[in-house]
């Protein structure tokens, strides 16, 4: 059997550990062949391919992005797409392929799965935000490096007395500020499920003066306040699965405590910091069970599914589950942060 491999939309943490995973079982337990697809789903609709072996996943373990390079290609965007890849496919002697991408990268697979094509997905997203599994890998890597910055920024707050504004990624969901806020002992957390009131977050930058400790506020770059709710953008290009691009929410919030508490403040975006690099244990843990998992679903011949992380078992669920709809911090979970802020 041989099966093909990708990774698409924005690189992550762990990507590397998944493909070592599907490649070493594939090849030692199942006897597979591979062939890896580059960029994204641009490979398979373009033929963009590398060679994919034990020899090629060796030392790859501890490294970030992925040696298969990503994309944000979307092949129901383009003329002939669909018919491309079954033909590509075909042509390159592929029985099956594992596609391991978020929720665009799965949507796609989804889709594709829905029109015959044998497809197993991987949920990979440093958001969390997929629906259907616990957690995905790259999350704690990215929360694991927010919380440093966090960290370190506390002793610059301090020593100037200014504010500070943490901008993290996190588009609809605020799953990286609620989490690295917490753990990094920020003042206030401001995510897009929460539309936030700028004159309480000068409330409690303030109060937190008052307790002769400089405020940190961790927002994330989808936040939007509640006069006038629109996220802020960098542009209003967008991709090809129609998301534009957020950046400045750090810098618009900065600006309007400035002006409004006479206190100094500044923004400070992680951007592409928050992903890239080593991945932490527990993510690489993760990447390499949801690899090993996914390429057993393969060999059994269990299609249309996506690997899902529940409890500690790692579970089969129908592609549509991680894909359907987006998993969002609930109201109850950022009631628990609110105890802190100010």
């Amino acid at each position: 059997m041989r099966v093909g491999v990708l990774t698409g939309g924005g690189d992550c943490p762990g990507l590397n550990a998944v493909i070592r995973a599907v490649v070493r079982k594939g090849v030692k337990v199942h006897g597979f062949d591979f062939v890896g697809y580059r960029e994204g789903w641009k490979g398979p609709l373009e033929g963009l391919t590398m060679e994919l072996g034990i020899e090629q996943c060796r030392g790859i373990l501890p490294r970030g992005g992925t040696i298969l390079g990503s994309s944000r290609t979307n092949p129901f965007k383009l003329d002939n797409g669909v018919e491309r890849i079954k033909d590509n496919l075909a042509k390159d002697g592929v029985d099956a392929l594992v596609a391991i991408g978020g929720e665009d990268t799965l949507g796609v697979a989804t889709r594709l799965a829905d029109l015959g094509v044998n497809v197993v997905g991987v949920p990979k997203t440093i958001d969390n935000d997929l629906s259907g599994t616990d957690f995905t890998f790259g999350f704690d890597t990215a929360v694991n490096i927010a919380t440093e910055a966090i960290d370190r920024l506390h002793t610059t707050a301090e020593s100037h007395h200014r504010v500070l504004v943490v901008e993290v990624m996190g588009r609809h969901a605020g799953w990286i500020a609620l989490h690295s806020g917490i753990a990094g002992g920020a003042s206030m957390v401001l995510i897009p499920e929460q539309p936030f009131d700028i004159e309480d977050v000068c409330t409690k930058v303030k109060d937190r003066f008052r307790s002769k400790y400089a405020p940190i506020v961790v927002v994330s770059e989808g936040a939007v306040p509640m006069e006038g709710g629109e996220m802020t953008l960098v542009s209003g290009e967008k991709d090809a699965f129609g998301h534009v691009r957020l950046g400045g929410i750090g810098d618009r919030i900065a600006a309007e405590i400035e002006q409004r508490t006479g206190a100094e403040a500044r923004a400070v975006v992680l951007g592409h910091i928050q992903r890239g690099g080593t991945p932490t244990a527990f993510d690489r843990w993760l990447a390499t069970r949801f690899g090993l998992q996914a390429i057993d679903a393969v060999a059994e011949g269990d299609y249309g599914k996506m690997m899902a992380l529940r409890g500690t078992r790692i579970d089969r669920v129908p592609l549509i589950e991680g894909t359907g709809e987006l998993k969002l911090v609930s109201d109850e979970e950022y009631a628990e942060a609110q105890v802190f802020f100010g």
